[in-house]
């Protein structure tokens, strides 16, 4: 029997029992790719991150994200929770589909540093019909695959009740998102192609929420809720063409997978 080590951790999560799950899993060497999503599909949780220690100059770690159904090119949430797992001084880098990424230490946050992606106005027919809104439509092409759309304010989003079974014939990361009332913007985020109706809180979108808000707010640096049942807040700051995202995160399993 094989026995591998899981920590199940809740990113940007001020207490245990909020934010977004994810299972992080340290190896040695790589499993065979059918055993690691056979291992997300047990998990169950939005993302399972596997790491192994990197044999390049420029990482610690290399690092794949699997979500119950397939494996995904960026995930923020399970990134920083790795880093909140493996993380010994002040940084740890991991070598990924989508570069190299970086979690940090700000005094009592972690910040994960991503790739900023752009979107601008489009049309997907039929998007908004399955979400049940009539905002502005923003697309993005490539990186996270995103699709946004703008909402007047926070109980807009809370209130979007999507038709699932329609989200899951679009290829997107969807995001609907609107000024916010106590944090500067509220969003809610649905990736029903890749398994997940709800994802509750989501680094990757905000890859693409920051320099999408940041051109709106006419500053950098905000706060984020996403408004999904168990929220989430992130501290975004647009840094050049990177978005740094910081938050806390917690602990709720330790243990072992047999195999």
């Amino acid at each position: 029997m094989t026995s591998i080590p899981f920590f199940q951790v809740d990113a940007f999560a001020d207490r245990p029992l909020t934010g977004n799950p994810a299972a992080v899993m340290p190896l040695e060497r790589w499993l065979d790719d059918d055993l690691m999503q056979r291992i997300a599909a047990e998990n169950n949780l939005s993302e399972t991150a596997f790491t192994v220690p990197s044999e390049s100059g420029e990482a610690d770690y290399d690092l794949r994200w699997f979500t119950p159904t397939t494996e995904v090119d960026l995930c923020g949430h399970a990134t920083i929770a790795s880093g909140h797992v493996l993380i010994h001084g002040d940084r740890v880098r991991f070598s990924t589909r989508s570069g190299i990424l970086a979690v940090g230490r700000n005094g009592d946050l972690l910040e994960l540093d991503l790739p900023a992606y752009e979107v601008a106005k489009g049309d997907l027919p039929g998007l908004q019909d399955a979400l049940g809104t009539s905002g502005e439509l923003f697309i993005g092409e490539g990186g996270n695959n995103s699709a946004i759309v703008l909402l007047p304010d926070e109980e807009a989003v809370r209130a979007v009740r999507p038709d699932f079974a329609r989200l899951k014939q679009f290829d997107r990361l969807v995001m609907v998102t609107s000024p916010g009332r106590e944090q500067d913007i509220a969003s809610r985020v649905f990736a029903s192609y890749h398994g997940i109706d709800e994802d509750p809180v989501t680094g990757s979108a905000h890859a693409a929420l920051v320099p999408f808000w940041a051109n709106r707010l006419g500053r950098t640096e905000f706060t984020a809720l996403q408004a999904s049942e168990r929220t989430g807040i992130l501290h975004c700051r647009l840094n050049g063409d990177r978005v740094i995202l910081g938050g806390h995160c917690q602990t709720v399993i330790v243990g072992q997978f047999q195999l």
